[in-house]
């Protein structure tokens, strides 16, 4: 018989307790069968056929599955807002996770708490893309200069943050200001997975909407959505894409997923056809980026933007020869 209840634990708290432990537990039980039953043996399975060991490396076959993620989430999302023109606030966007980051190490330096970075730098992202949009809809700021007003605020508060302790959280912030491959772990594979997941789905369900604010606002208007809405859907979904990329690519380099692939895509006629291609372009740049860090040993989110550049060169190079075979 379990033993009793003290004073101070209630009924609603023990029950309250009891389904954290078995929403915990399902998690574990979930990350373990989706990352070492079906992605660990498909990866396994990959390095002893191909002989490319790698694969098989547990770390790597983590960066990987964060890698094909970012590839998925970063141009979908940022497919839209190219042809919006808010390509930019994907870097104001980073510039407040940063800031959420140094937040959230502050506070489990200052108050001896375990927060996750990560959390917080969603939580701040997220704030930070409806600040941007406020000051557009209600301040009367123009875009750009609205994206700069939070850009540099919270880049400034980032800052203010790391140094108000002497430089202690500094050290700890560095992997998330460059990227990491090591930094990828189950934990926070799996948690890439599930915002993958949400994003995707979202995504999917408001795609008729978002499609028609992207390309005729005014027309949008006219027929009774709701573009202030679907405008905030976007500029959140754009901060899950900022957060779940950072551990790979780093703070510094984490728009650029959501803008290369897109631009490498762009001679591609008709929108689906565009994003598809796009995401094939990234699948290119962070399968590739992720393999070249290893191999020699630098900056994953580095490699993988330059790799993503050189596929963007290589799609002009191919619309500039075919102009010159039709005329």
């Amino acid at each position: 018989m379990e033993s009793r209840m003290t004073a101070t634990q209630t009924p609603a708290a023990v029950a309250l307790a009891r389904s954290g432990v078995a929403v915990d537990v399902a998690i574990d039980v979930t990350t373990d069968v989706v990352l070492d039953g079906v992605w660990g043996t498909i990866l396994d399975l990959l390095a002893a056929l191909t002989g490319f060991e790698i694969i098989g490396l547990p770390f790597m076959q983590r960066a990987y599955l964060a890698a094909i993620c970012i590839a998925i989430i970063g141009p979908l999302v940022g497919s839209f807002l190219v042809h919006r023109e808010m390509a930019m606030i994907g870097d104001t966007l980073a510039h407040s996770a940063f800031a959420g980051v140094a937040a959230g190490l502050f506070v489990n330096a200052a108050l001896s708490l375990t927060v996750s970075p990560l959390l917080t730098a969603l939580v701040v992202a997220a704030v930070a893309a409806l600040a941007v949009q406020a000051l557009v809809d209600y301040a009367g700021a123009y875009r750009d200069t609205s994206l700069a007003i939070v850009l540099t605020g919270s880049f400034a508060v980032g800052s203010v943050l790391v140094t108000a302790t002497d430089g202690g959280i500094a050290v700890g912030i560095s992997a998330y200001l460059f990227g990491s491959l090591a930094t990828v772990t189950r934990a926070n594979a799996a948690v890439l997975l599930a915002m993958t997941v949400v994003v995707v789905t979202v995504v999917a369900v408001a795609y008729r909407p978002l499609v028609y604010v992207t390309f005729d606002e005014v027309g949008a208007r006219a027929v009774g959505l709701d573009v202030t809405r679907y405008s905030q859907l976007l500029a959140v979904l754009t901060a899950v894409v900022v957060v779940a990329a950072m551990q790979i690519m780093g703070v510094i380099l984490v728009a650029a997923m959501l803008v290369i692939p897109v631009a490498a895509a762009t001679p591609i006629r008709g929108f689906p056809r565009s994003i598809a291609a796009a995401v094939a372009a990234g699948f290119v740049a962070t399968i590739l980026g992720v393999t070249l860090s290893y191999w020699y040993d630098v900056a994953a989110g580095g490699t993988i933007v330059l790799v993503a550049i050189g596929v963007y060169a290589l799609s002009r190079a191919a619309v500039l020869a075919n102009r010159r075979r039709v005329v």
